[in-house]
């Protein structure tokens, strides 16, 4: 049992993931991060992945000793502090998968065939003036997968049948039955459709620049899924309005909720806001891991899905 008021939730939390927490916790609440700790000695945090918790809130509460949060990102956990103080994490690898990879295709075929666009031509009646522009298949096409974990994976196969060459890149090769590169610029030389689903980390910051993206070629495009820290914007930019690639599709940004101004302005992207988990049959799962996972604390068991950092 997890005592009542001794976790303190941390950030806003969609309506469907509150109704979850408060059918199995009583908490308290810190709206905003950034701002005064409450009173109490609380043991545990809950908080998102999208929410950015700093290292004084640790410092202003040392009962602390355990953080869970709802999403697989845990680049908003102040991992080097936690580590050094002791301090576990949990995130909720897994149940979003089938959300996130059905995203992640539903953009891909929606920037190939153009679907938003396709959908105003007839609804402002300029179908019955001349026919729609001719657009691209995804079948044949040369697929790069940037990034081969869980996410990487279960697209990788949903992406099968549709007649691909499917190939990766990731720190290591793994016994996948796919093409292997051991960087991301000569992943986006071979491929047609470049795709991240990698982890935001010191690594992977801006790994997608102007170098890279000039590799990827003016037939190329760009699929984003992973974080907006993986991608130099701005590079990115420049190579859609000068079209040196030939589109991309973004769900994730640098700056949230307020992306880039350049972005809204181009007839060669596909944008949507961080939904890559935002159903809610998979809101509620990553939810309750992440109960569980506290749940595991307070018993002194081993954490379901523990962040090794």
């Amino acid at each position: 049992m997890i005592p009542v008021n001794s976790v303190l939730q941390v950030g806003q939390f969609p309506e469907i993931m509150q109704l979850e927490i408060d059918k199995r916790l009583s908490t308290i609440k810190l709206l905003d991060p950034h701002g005064k700790a409450p009173d109490g000695s609380f043991a545990a945090i809950l908080t998102r992945s999208n929410t950015q918790l700093p290292k004084e809130l640790f410092e202003a509460m040392p009962s602390v000793r355990m953080v869970a949060t709802c999403g697989v990102g845990y680049d908003n956990l102040p991992l080097d502090y936690l580590k050094d103080n002791g301090i576990k994490a949990s995130n909720t690898p897994g149940v979003l998968n089938d959300a996130v990879c059905e995203l992640a295709i539903g953009m891909l075929l929606g920037l190939l065939r153009r679907i938003p666009e396709a959908q105003d031509f007839v609804k402002s009646t300029a179908w019955s003036k001349s026919p729609f522009t001719i657009t691209s298949t995804l079948a044949g096409k040369r697929v790069g997968i940037a990034g081969m974990g869980r996410i990487g994976q279960d697209l990788a196969k949903r992406l099968e049948p549709f007649k691909v060459k499917l190939a990766y890149t990731g720190p290591s090769r793994k016994e996948l039955p796919y093409e292997y590169f051991s960087n991301i610029k000569s992943l986006a030389q071979a491929c047609d459709i470049l795709l991240l689903a990698c982890p935001a980390n010191a690594e992977t910051e801006k790994m997608i620049n102007a170098e890279v993206l000039d590799a990827l070629g003016p037939k190329g495009y760009l699929i984003n899924i992973a974080r907006g820290s993986v991608v130099d914007e701005e590079a990115l930019l420049v190579a859609l309005q000068q079209k040196n690639i030939a589109g991309a599709a973004l769900d994730v940004f640098e700056n949230e909720p307020n992306p880039n101004f350049g972005f809204l302005n181009l007839d060669n992207v596909l944008l949507t806001p961080h939904i890559g988990s935002a159903t809610s049959e998979t809101r509620q799962l990553m939810t309750n891991l992440a109960i569980d996972n506290l749940e595991a604390f307070y018993n002194q068991k081993p954490l379901l899905t523990e962040v090794k950092n």
